[in-house]
């Protein structure tokens, strides 16, 4: 009776644990297989990671436990050609806003009504397409991103596009070398940045939704958070200590994150 009731409670506390974190991969829209986290309870917040890096790059900082600790759900997943997700190498598997449209997927397989989006650098990319395409996201945050992306012309994605084709430049070559020493696939990013959405200032100007641009002090490596903003009707603009490159790992940043969420 005894080894019953043990064996009652463990399975009990077996299957808390599975409904409070779990890791799995998902079919999306299209069969690509994109693998995801799910943290915690609560209302839903999905960190959208940035370029070249996963869904590891929110374990380098306190953003996950500070928003598990506010009463958050947080989905986090590896995005189509990166992480433990399919990495198809056709150019037509990352048009069209497929990967917003893998997100959107990943909420209608979760059951969520209603979620927050927070994406970091060319996550912010993403975020802002979601904010167009998904009636389901409420409230959204744009990290370490300005306006630049509003435009099909951006030389920045052009210029990566090229140093991911085999034409790095001085100033590309930094994120060349980095691809290759953590083993990503760098067909793939080219791949990426020729199949990056464009959301323009004037589908911008149309979004009502509370919006967060926060970035670094120290980061325009995308262009100018206050410009992006300017284009946001309800938007708020947080400036925290910071380089493109560790502003998202930083307590400063989960504070504000957070801070603006529970509004």
């Amino acid at each position: 009776m005894r080894n019953l009731l043990l064996l009652s409670v463990w399975l009990w506390v077996a299957n808390w644990a599975t409904a409070q974190d779990r890791q799995a991969k998902f079919t999306s829209f299209d069969g690509t297989q994109v693998y995801y986290e799910v943290i915690g309870q609560g209302r839903p917040v999905v960190l959208v990671h940035g370029f070249i890096v996963s869904s590891t790059m929110w374990q380098r900082g306190p953003l996950i436990q500070s928003l598990v600790k506010a009463g958050f759900q947080v989905i986090v997943l590896d995005l189509r050609g990166n992480g433990l997700s399919d990495k198809p190498h056709q150019l037509a598997a990352y048009q069209h806003d497929a990967e917003a449209k893998d997100i959107m997927a990943l909420a209608n397989h979760l059951q969520l009504r209603k979620y927050a989006i927070v994406g970091y650098s060319r996550g912010s990319i993403i975020a802002a397409r979601l904010l167009v395409l998904d009636k389901h996201v409420q409230s959204a945050v744009l990290g370490g991103m300005g306006a630049e992306f509003t435009k099909a012309d951006w030389p920045r994605r052009w210029m990566v596009a090229d140093a991911f084709a085999g034409k790095p430049r001085p100033e590309t070559q930094g994120a060349l070398s980095y691809a290759r020493s953590i083993g990503a696939d760098t067909l793939v990013m080219n791949l990426l940045q020729q199949a990056q959405p464009v959301t323009t200032a004037a589908e911008l100007g149309r979004i009502k939704k509370p919006v967060l641009v926060i970035s670094g002090d120290q980061d325009t490596d995308n262009g100018a958070a206050a410009d992006l903003a300017k284009l946001l009707p309800k938007s708020t603009l947080r400036a925290v200590p910071g380089t493109h490159n560790n502003t998202a790992a930083s307590a400063a940043f989960a504070g504000a994150v957070v801070q603006f969420l529970q509004q």
